[in-house]
């Protein structure tokens, strides 16, 4: 893959094989960061699990204190007093049944998140195969099955991510943004670090971080020493 020269000069401040200390790696990423848009700040996370056992999987939702950067678009499927609710509360979108052909005939998909609450799952299930594949699919362990729609809006606004294993084992999340401060980023990377090791699955044996990356959208990744984050 051909490589601009902004992308080599940035990769030349980043010793290729070495493991920096979380501090050291945020400061390299953000100045790494050297598109002319605001770039989101990522980490890749790869564990030591195997998600084809339902023992090992990993799944879960955490606020980070600082938010992502991101306007986050919330689709709420709710009905009577909870629709209100969720309107209230500042969904972009509320809805029942009417939105099924919507999304499913005509590839409306213009949010980010989805909630629902427990009696409307019976409609949300319908759109499975569109929402599955994108991780859209609203779960009660990241908190996006609930009644209380409410406290899901503004933790979503707030910052709230969600965390998940994908095909290989590898949980792929948002930090922050590159116009974030260090501080700002370290405190985001803290707080999704303390929640997935909190989620290590008891049957998981050996080492659980394999490898932590921390990455700009543009830019080069940073490897951290996992050893010293567990």
């Amino acid at each position: 893959m051909k490589r601009g020269k902004k992308y080599i000069e940035a990769a030349k401040k980043i010793q290729r094989g070495n493991l920096y200390e979380k501090d050291e790696a945020i400061a390299l990423v953000k100045n790494a960061a050297i598109a002319k848009f605001d770039e989101t700040i990522e980490a890749h996370i790869r564990t030591g699990c195997d998600g084809r056992h339902a023992d090992q999987q990993i799944r879960g939702a955490v606020v980070l204190p600082h938010g992502t950067g991101k306007k986050v678009r919330i689709l709420v499927f709710a009905k009577n007093a909870k629709a209100d609710e969720a309107q209230a509360a500042g969904a972009d979108y509320v809805g029942g049944d009417e939105l099924i052909p919507k999304i499913q005939n005509e590839g409306w998909l213009d949010f980010d998140v989805v909630v629902a609450t427990p009696d409307m799952m019976g409609v949300v299930g319908r759109l499975g195969r569109v929402l599955g594949p994108k991780g859209l699919m609203p779960n009660p362990k990241a908190g996006t099955v609930t009644m209380d729609v409410t406290k899901a809006v503004n933790d979503i606004k707030a910052g709230k991510i969600e965390y998940r294993l994908d095909k290989t084992n590898i949980i792929h999340v948002p930090i922050g943004k590159a116009s974030f401060t260090e501080e700002q980023l370290a405190d985001n990377f803290q707080t999704l670090i303390d929640a997935i090791i909190k989620a290590r699955p008891a049957a998981l044996k050996g080492q659980y971080l394999k490898s932590v990356t921390l990455t700009s959208t543009m830019g080069p990744g940073v490897k951290l020493n996992p050893m010293k984050l567990q």
